[in-house]
């Protein structure tokens, strides 16, 4: 069985190099060939020459300095995709796994459950607070993006959309529904992939226990009433910010009815962040 592993990173070395040791430390019940396929947007500290060094099958690829998250793991994806490997395993450089992690995704497929295909999902624990940094979401209805975290110490449980920090896909589904989709920069795509998964008619599951640790080091999702209005808007536009266009076209896309809700609150966290700031500061 092969596994083309998918990595993008910019700027973190000792992450990135801890990560591939992770990966390269897993043990398997059955015959794995790993195949890492990885996209350094550029760094200045060196990322590209350490993976060489430590890491000398891994196969590297030059971004653009422009490519964000999305943009390294579509580059990434579309060169793995050329060697017809049977999984693709999306893994954020951050994410460490545990020693098994692999081979608890992989048991989704060999379970009575497994008759649809689906990506199987891997929870991580942020050590800081010793809660769940990313995983599987269930939406609270079909028609609101408001969602919350699902889990389970010991069962595959389903869910409706997810983090790709450890994201296991088959061949099957790429071959359906493609890749993460061009219309996303930096964050959103995996929530997107995911949805489109399912509704292509596939399955999205989260493998049970905790199968990797990542801190969750997104903060809060606005800037506060200190800052100016051109810092404010500039953060509502930016990829690594609010992502306006994006995210009205990800939520036009898969929650209509919600679209209104959404472009309201945007532009409140932009002119009036003193409401988050007393209410979640």
């Amino acid at each position: 069985m092969e596994i083309a592993v998918l990595l993008a990173t910019f700027n973190r070395k000792e992450k990135t190099l801890a990560c591939l040791r992770s990966l390269y430390d897993q043990k398997f019940s059955w015959a794995i060939k790993l195949d890492v396929f990885l996209t350094d947007d550029c760094s200045s500290d060196g990322t590209t020459d350490a993976v060489k060094k430590e890491f000398p099958s891994v196969k590297i690829f030059n971004g653009t300095g422009s490519l964000f998250w999305a943009g390294g793991m579509r580059n990434s994806w579309k060169e793995a995709i050329k060697t017809h490997p049977d999984f693709y395993l999306l893994l954020n450089d951050d994410t460490l796994l545990e020693n098994f992690a692999l081979d608890n995704l992989l048991g989704y497929y060999n379970s009575s459950q497994s008759e649809v295909p689906a990506i199987c999902i891997g929870s991580t624990l942020d050590k800081d607070n010793g809660k769940i940094s990313y995983g599987g979401q269930k939406l609270v209805n079909k028609h609101s993006v408001q969602c919350f975290n699902i889990y389970s110490d010991n069962e595959y449980v389903e869910c409706d959309m997810a983090n790709a920090n450890i994201m296991l896909v088959p061949d099957k589904i790429v071959k359906t529904i493609g890749i993460l989709s061009e219309d996303y920069t930096h964050s959103i795509a995996d929530f997107d992939y995911t949805l489109r998964a399912r509704k292509a008619g596939f399955k999205v599951i989260v493998a049970p226990g905790f199968i990797g640790t990542c801190v969750d080091d997104h903060g809060k999702n606005w800037k506060s009433s200190n800052n100016p209005l051109k810092e404010r808007i500039k953060y509502l536009k930016s990829p690594k910010g609010l992502a306006y266009k994006e995210y009205l076209h990800f939520i036009k896309l898969h929650f209509p009815l919600h679209l209104p809700a959404a472009f309201i609150k945007l532009w409140m966290k932009t002119l009036f962040p003193v409401v988050w700031d007393k209410l979640k500061g």
